[in-house]
């Protein structure tokens, strides 16, 4: 762990990556929890996809492989694809997710036609525009993660300052428009956002692994809270780790690729998350429904004890532990429910396999049978008689 501390911080190369995972961690992480709110995942995918054949034009068109230069082509592109996505539904009755697909696929393959063209023509062969497919992180330099860091805090700034906007826009947009706010150009504004936090990530895990890094800590944070606020800050913490992680990661062993490592990274962050997040988290799901089959069997338990005391008019008579067995569906967990039920001081064992309610059992008992309606109301609550 030392020597990994020290190579962070003192290794040029890994310093570098580790940072420009780390921003673009945050930025994607952060931006990324309005798609997932929004039920806009598809979004992001198609966005990075839709953003090849910008970075290709800016080639041709300039001739420069600047990051800032392949970044606006980038932005370009994915802005067009997202007013041609939201053109289409809106004047058609093709559906959001159809639409989606339709721009990935064309955009993506009008990126690759280009790509193989730039290959072809003459002197671009060493173009290196291919590394944008699945990300060269390696490839980062002190200049790039300026960059990142510039355009993706813009981009963060600005969903502070529309944060009550953006809010109404994800939850609620029917009432926003309601109160005059132009929900529709805000819908443009944030995917503007989400595009700028894509096309910064092209570099680092390429254009096919971009949506993961959108989505991903935006999903493990939404196990985690309801808050919109914790929520953002969460992703972007998740994004962050993830990032320095994968990087870490690949560096220390030979031959794995930075891009993807990060992705599974994320996926290991999410994976954990749907298990163990309190509230929403499978595991924490399955040790509440155990927690209330062992509760309700113990006042089930307890109610049929407090019926059988009733018929006998005696609320401490004993009975059998068989006809309690008889009554029930769970024959081999009836003598467990009176253990339990002995232990809070409920039920008492008068005799070998024979219970009897206690003082507090039967207080108890008679309060669960009022709470669901097993007993009638008290004289002055009943109806009255009809009048003659």
């Amino acid at each position: 762990m030392i020597d990994l501390l020290h190579e962070l911080l003192f290794n040029y190369t890994l310093r570098t990556v580790a940072l420009g995972a780390a921003t673009l961690g945050i930025v994607g992480g952060g931006l990324g929890t309005y798609a997932v709110l929004r039920g806009q995942s598809l979004l992001g995918d198609a966005i990075s996809h839709a953003a090849l054949p910008g970075i290709a034009l800016a080639f041709l068109l300039t001739g420069s492989k600047e990051p800032i230069v392949l970044m606006l082509g980038a932005a370009g592109a994915g802005v067009v694809a997202t007013l041609v996505i939201l053109g289409v539904t809106e004047a058609t009755r093709v559906k959001y997710d159809s639409a989606l697909a339709l721009m990935l696929a064309v955009f993506f393959g009008l990126g690759l036609v280009l790509l193989t063209y730039i290959q072809r023509h003459a002197g671009a062969s060493q173009a290196g525009l291919d590394a944008f497919l699945f990300g060269q992180a390696a490839a980062l330099v002190e200049r790039d993660v300026i960059t990142m860091a510039a355009l993706g805090g813009a981009a963060l700034l600005a969903m502070a300052l529309g944060w009550k906007e953006f809010k109404l826009l994800a939850f609620d947009r029917d009432f926003g428009a309601s109160l005059g706010f132009p929900m529709r150009s805000l819908d443009v504004v944030l995917t503007t956002l989400l595009v700028v936090a894509i096309v910064i990530g092209l570099q680092t895990v390429g254009v096919v692994l971009m949506s993961a890094v959108i989505i991903a800590p935006a999903a493990a944070a939404r196990q985690w809270t309801d808050r919109l606020g914790v929520m953002v800050g969460l992703a972007a913490a998740f994004g962050a780790v993830s990032g320095v992680s994968g990087a870490v990661a690949s560096a220390s062993i030979s031959n794995l690729p930075t891009g993807p490592t990060i992705v599974l990274v994320m996926g290991g962050v999410v994976t954990l998350s749907l298990l163990g997040a309190p509230n929403r988290g499978l595991l924490w799901q399955a040790w509440r429904d155990r927690r209330n089959a062992r509760r309700l069997r113990r006042e089930t338990v307890l109610l049929d004890l407090y019926a059988l005391a009733v018929k006998h008019d005696r609320l401490d008579h004993a009975h059998e532990e068989s006809v309690l067995d008889a009554m029930n569906a769970w024959t081999d967990r009836t003598h467990r429910a009176l253990r339990q039920l002995a232990a809070d001081g409920l039920v008492a064992e008068a005799a070998d396999r024979h219970w009897r309610l206690t003082d507090a059992g039967a207080t108890r008992a008679h309060q669960l049978a009022e709470e669901r309606h097993l007993v009638p109301p008290p004289a002055s609550e009943a109806e009255p008689p009809p009048a003659d």
